[in-house]
Order: C-alpha cells, then structure tokens, then sequence
C-alpha cells in the first residue's frame, strides 16, 4: 500500500504515516484499517522518509510507527514540520521526542523519575553504591540503546561507562535515572487516551512486563518485544496522568493521542516513566473498541481541520 493512493470519491484522505522497515504498519495499528474504512474514510499506509509522497494531499497524516527517527531526529522534525495536517502536531513532535520535556514536566509538579542528564563530551562515573540504574539516550524509541546496571558488579560499572562513552561520542544527551524495582512485580501501567470532543479522553490501560534484564547489549530490530495484558487504572494513576497532559506546551486539546507511561515510585505511588505523543504504541488489540474508538477520535480531528 505504501506510496499508492485509495480512490477517495469525495471521501476524507488519511494517510498513517510508517517509515521504510514497516510498509504495511505495526500488528496492532492494521487493527485501524478496517474502523476507518467503516467510516468512509480512504486510508493510504506511507512512509515519512519517502519524498515521493505529497502530503499536503491529505486530510490528516497520523504518526504511527515511524520508528526509524530516533538516529536522524532533526531530518524527521524537519519533516514535520512540512506536513500541514499532522497529528500529533509537528510542535508537539519536536518537544516530545527529546525526553529533556521530562524536566519541564517535573517543573511543573508532575511526578517523574528523578533524571541526570551527561552532555556529550562530559565525563560520568557512574554511582558507588545504591540501586540499580537505567542509561539511555535523551532521544530513542523502541528502547534501543537503553541498558539496566548494578553498581555492586564491578563489570556493570565498566559497561556503564563504555554505555555513556559509546552514546556521548555520538553526539548524543544521556540520561541515567534509578531503576524502580517495582516495575519486575507490579509491572509499567500505560494510560491511553484518544482525543474527544472536547479534548483527550482516558480510552484503555494496559501492563507492560519488565524489559531491561541487563547492560545493553544491542537488540534486533527496531524495538523490544514487550510482554502486554490489559490493566485497570487506578484514580491514582488517572490523576497523575490528568497533570501530564495538562503540562503538555500548547495544551492537550490538539492531541489525537496520549499515552501516559507510569510505574511506582519508591513509596508505590506512581511516576511518570514517559509521555508518549509521537508515535506511541497505542495496543489497540488489548481493550474491546479501542481501535473503533481512536477511527473516532480521527474523524473528530478531520471535523475539527473542516469546521
């Protein structure tokens, strides 16, 4: 389907932008294809890299899994910038897909994960003593180049430093955070929600298992398998993702889709992990309608961009 377009007859044109390595989309995001044709709308699978496409032809562009960004950010910024009707907006995009908005987040008294952040070209020696920790780049997706570290193993600290060495000399921003145990039991909880009428409504919740084992060591492809069972939200968990989206620059009411990644803190109340507005998975095969629900929330943005 990539770089071919449906006949539209009128019909609104959306265009679920990928990149080269998934031409015809995520699992889960074809469980959309079948809700938006319901709904009359004409649905082109396009990848962002590809200059080929004509964006400006498109009613709506809706990221998705475009997520081969991470090594080339400021060309897919840029990119965004370019496309008239994106969602999420090309704004957006430039702030959320450097993780230094977990600062601004923090400011504004959303609980995060305490983060330390190592310039390229700084040097870091990593913690003598206290819990595990995380090391990964400010911006990356699919948790590549992300490592977990003991400071008790005199291998994980060498590893850790040769982490920080490897992504500093690429010119990138690292951050080091504390690993939060409670993720191996209780697990990560991600909040979804789907724009609304009148802004972002909370749609579904999901558990993800633990990932990070150890110190990186590479993975294939462009993500980890994650370990995914539907969860209940707690009115905890809804409130601390309540003051994310609020904090969001610009407000959350231009927000297609929200995914709020929360695990508990030291005293189990939850922390915000990430604030997934690019191209978050959205585990739409996980909650009955969800996939109904966000064709609908596409069809509110392709009224609002007509009114």
């Amino acid at each position: 389907m990539t770089g071919h377009h449906q006949p539209t007859r009128g019909r609104p044109r959306v265009a679920l932008v990928t990149c080269a390595d998934l031409p015809d989309l995520d699992p889960d995001d074809r469980l959309l294809l079948d809700p938006l044709a319901r709904r009359g709308v004409a649905v082109d699978v396009l990848d962002w890299a590809d200059p080929a496409v004509d964006w400006p032809a498109y009613d709506l562009a809706v990221l998705r899994s475009p997520w081969d960004y991470a090594l080339r950010r400021d060309e897919f910024v840029a990119w965004a910038s370019t496309v008239p009707a994106l969602a999420n907006p090309a704004d957006v995009v430039r702030w959320n897909t450097d993780k230094r908005y977990l600062a601004e987040l923090s400011a504004a008294g959303v609980p995060t994960v305490p983060t330390s952040w190592v310039a390229p070209g700084e040097s870091w020696q990593p913690p003598a003593e206290g819990g595990e920790y995380v090391v990964k780049p400010a911006v990356s997706a699919g948790s590549q180049d992300t490592g977990r570290y003991d400071p008790a193993d005199p291998g994980h600290r060498e590893l850790a430093v040769a982490h920080v060495r490897r992504l500093s000399e690429a010119g990138r921003l690292v951050m080091v955070q504390p690993y939060l145990d409670a993720v191996d039991t209780a697990g990560e909880t991600a909040l979804l929600f789907l724009a609304g009428p009148d802004g972002p409504r909370f749609s579904h919740a999901i558990r993800k298992g633990p990932m990070l084992t150890g110190p990186d060591l590479g993975i294939e492809g462009l993500y980890r398998p994650e370990e995914i069972t539907a969860r209940t939200a707690t009115p905890e968990q809804l409130a601390v993702a309540d003051r994310a989206l609020a904090a969001v620059p610009g407000g959350p009411e231009r927000l297609l889709y929200a995914r709020v990644d929360l695990i508990p803190g030291a005293d189990g109340a939850p922390v915000l992990v990430e604030l997934e507005l690019t191209e978050p998975s959205l585990f739409l095969g996980h909650a009955d309608g969800a996939a109904d629900r966000l064709a609908d929330a596409i069809l509110t943005h392709l009224a609002r961009a007509a009114a």
